[in-house]
């Protein structure tokens, strides 16, 4: 799943000419949604939408607030074009999920918006329609956002802790002096090359690793 939020002082969307949502300050957040994404990845960006620090405080401290902190509206726009795939100069969209399925997954995207916020602080366009979005960038600042993919090494700070002791422990291993076997394995190559000092084309032991 992927997102691109801009932060806003205003923002709209408007089908056939008629305004069908609006907001003041906030975010704006343009969503487009993958056929392999899941309710994991949903609650995923639910939250680092919501708690993306994006304002100031009230002391002027830049990304120090969150949408959530400031009590700020959010528009939402379903756009499935963020999962373009260039083939050449073509943009190609099968890693889009099939529009069939994409509207019961965005309209649950939305619903977890609004039961972790506010709900009559989040707003969205037409899901399907072709719309026109309005957005007064403020700064401007805009941030991409991508939910980790299905089966990608994990975030989680405790986990890559467990993975970078393990990876040192191999480092170790391998700076460590070599091991009786392969003592074991060069000692007979200098004892071959004694003893077949003088014998012309026998350079087999010479080549061994």
């Amino acid at each position: 799943m992927k997102a691109v939020v801009q932060r806003v002082t205003r923002a709209s969307v408007t089908v056939g000419g008629e305004q069908i949502s609006a907001i003041g300050r906030g975010i704006c957040v343009l969503l487009g949604i993958s056929l392999e994404d899941t309710q994991k990845e949903l609650e995923h960006m639910v939250r680092k939408i919501l708690n993306l620090r994006v304002f100031e405080d009230e002391s002027g401290k830049h990304w120090s607030k969150s949408v959530m902190d400031k009590q700020y509206e959010v528009l939402c726009v379903s756009q499935f074009t963020l999962q373009c795939v260039l083939k050449g100069h073509k943009p190609d969209f099968h890693l889009a999920m099939p529009v069939e399925q994409a509207e019961g997954f965005y309209n649950s995207f939305l619903e977890q918006l609004r039961k972790t916020y506010r709900p009559e602080l989040i707003k969205d366009g037409k899901f399907g329609a072709y719309m026109q979005v309005h957005i007064q960038n403020d700064g401007p600042v805009t941030i991409e956002l991508e939910s980790p993919a299905p089966g990608a090494a994990t975030s989680d700070p405790k986990q890559l802790s467990k993975l970078e002791k393990q990876q040192q422990r191999k480092e170790k291993t391998r700076a460590k002096g070599p091991s009786e076997s392969s003592k074991e394995r060069n000692t007979p190559r200098k004892e071959d090359r004694s003893a077949s000092s003088g014998a012309e084309g026998d350079v087999s032991s010479e080549r061994e690793p």
